[in-house]
């Protein structure tokens, strides 16, 4: 009998390790939430709550950011939510008014060094809108500390105009250039969020393109060794038959992250959805192991 529990653990031992069981591997997820409006009837935030926060519990992504979220809804996560902390102030006033990027991650895996919010406008430091953007719009950030794999992050969320086009470009630039100036040696780079650009747009090509004095950012779906799962849409105005030719939530990453798998998630209860926007999951890895 010890003879062949020995074999059966050796065998255990050899299977390969998912992205929970390896230290250096950790998920990240993109979701606009929506905000609360009961014009939206039956897809009013209170009929799709606990099918939205069941499903970030059950994929348990290590880092999430929402977007949409106003600050009764910010709340009601964090009571559904408690394994994560999240961060960000709202748009419209630096505190809690107008619409939150909340940026989450799980404090039984990281330690909170460093957070905030910038404007995506000609003044990042304070509330305001930039060039011909409908509304103020934000980026939220953290920097953290894997103590899984005693490795440090730099993570940013977002959401762009949905209106202004010069908005959108601007947007990337300034994200890009933040990121470049804030990254400290080491850090693992991880930007997300609903940029409301689809990957033939000027927008999307301001943040992935080799530009001289810019960070290098990659599209995790781009490079996933894996082959993508699911739509390529990620916007359904809550109807299951809307097929979009192109995302606009994305996850990139900056050099020294690999990709492992990348997944549009499309989970429904009876044709009812979460949320308009499917949520977006990659599976990350930094090291030489991976």
């Amino acid at each position: 009998m010890t003879r062949w529990l020995v074999i059966l653990l050796a065998a255990l031992l050899a299977l390969p390790a998912t992205a929970k069981d390896r230290a250096d591997r950790f998920s990240a997820m993109t979701y606009n939430i929506r905000l609360d409006l009961a014009s939206d009837g039956n897809n009013a935030w209170p009929h799709r709550r606990k099918a939205l926060t069941a499903l970030v519990a059950y994929y348990a992504p290590d880092l999430v950011g929402m977007q949409e979220v106003l600050l009764h809804q910010k709340q009601q996560i964090e009571a559904d939510l408690p394994t994560y902390r999240f961060v960000g102030v709202a748009r419209d006033d630096g505190r809690q008014a107008g619409e939150y990027s909340m940026l989450g991650y799980r404090t039984d895996r990281f330690t909170l060094l460093a957070s905030g919010t910038f404007w995506l406008s000609q003044t990042p430091d304070r509330p305001g809108k930039g060039w011909d953007a409908a509304y103020p719009r934000i980026a939220s950030w953290a920097r953290l500390r894997d103590r899984t794999a005693s490795q440090t992050l730099l993570v940013v969320n977002t959401h762009f105009d949905h209106v202004g086009q010069v908005a959108r470009v601007e947007s990337a630039k300034l994200i890009r250039r933040w990121i470049g100036d804030h990254r400290q040696p080491g850090d693992a780079v991880v930007l997300m969020g609903d940029f409301n650009s689809p990957t033939d747009s000027p927008p999307y090509a301001a943040i992935v393109a080799d530009t001289p004095g810019l960070i290098a950012l990659h599209d995790t779906q781009d490079i996933s060794r894996t082959p993508h799962f699911g739509p390529t849409g990620t916007f359904t105005a809550f109807k299951i038959e809307q097929v979009e030719p192109s995302p606009i939530d994305h996850i990139f990453v900056g050099d020294g992250v690999t990709v492992l798998r990348h997944a549009t998630l499309t989970q429904q209860e009876g044709g009812k959805l979460p949320s308009d926007h499917y949520p977006v999951l990659a599976d990350l890895c930094v090291g030489k192991g991976c």
